[in-house]
């Protein structure tokens, strides 16, 4: 199940690099934020950040204001103690993505990276739209990686739901226009490869 018990289980039980979805730097996901010329300011928030070094890496480049998120308390633990005196320097919450409630409008960038792909249900996925319709501001951005239609159907020993970039904004509707899409093929730990898509959308309307 799709549960902080079951999250929790893993992080206290695997080490980082012997995750598959490991990898020391989200390049993808650094290039699409960089892309998207926001202030060091700005609020970004990464969804099911878990042990992702992404947070790591905002703080060198300079971001000011970032949220971390992740259904795992074990998972917050971790990347705080791994981020050291600068844990300060960020927000962190042990949350379910789909049932917390964010404030009107918080974030100018809204990341995740494998938790979307997660979400079987389409009441599930229906949610989790407008969680990310209600927190971002207009004209804010939504960077999303999930498995590509030649990834993995199974991770973690959940299902998952493959997408293209078209797929995906379907998924999304008409209140986000797709910027650009990349496909990446990450190879993991183990040394075999998983097609991966990342896109980078604008929120174009406001919540109502």
């Amino acid at each position: 199940m799709n549960t902080p018990q079951h999250w929790d289980e893993i992080y206290r039980t695997k080490a980082p690099d012997q995750m598959s979805w490991y990898a020391a730097h989200l390049d993808a996901s650094l290039d699409l934020i960089e892309s998207a010329s926001l202030s060091r300011r700005a609020a970004i928030i990464d969804i099911g950040g878990g042990e992702s070094t992404l947070v790591d890496d905002l703080l060198v480049r300079g971001y000011k204001n970032v949220t971390v998120l992740d259904i795992s308390q074990a998972a917050i633990d971790s990347s705080k103690e791994r981020v050291g005196r600068s844990t300060e320097r960020v927000q962190w919450i042990t949350a379910d993505v789909s049932t917390i409630e964010f404030d009107l409008a918080s974030f100018d960038l809204w990341h995740d990276r494998a938790v979307f792909h997660f979400l079987t249900s389409s009441n599930d996925r229906a949610t989790y739209v407008r969680q990310v319709a209600r927190a971002l501001k207009p004209g804010g951005h939504l960077i999303l990686g999930t498995f590509g239609l030649d990834g993995p159907a199974r991770c973690s020993g959940l299902s998952v739901v493959r997408y293209d970039a078209t797929s995906l904004l379907d998924e999304f509707g008409e209140r986000f226009q797709l910027v650009k899409s990349i496909e990446e093929q990450h190879r993991t730990p183990f040394g075999t490869i998983q097609p991966f898509l990342y896109c980078h959308f604008r929120h174009q309307q406001p919540f109502l």
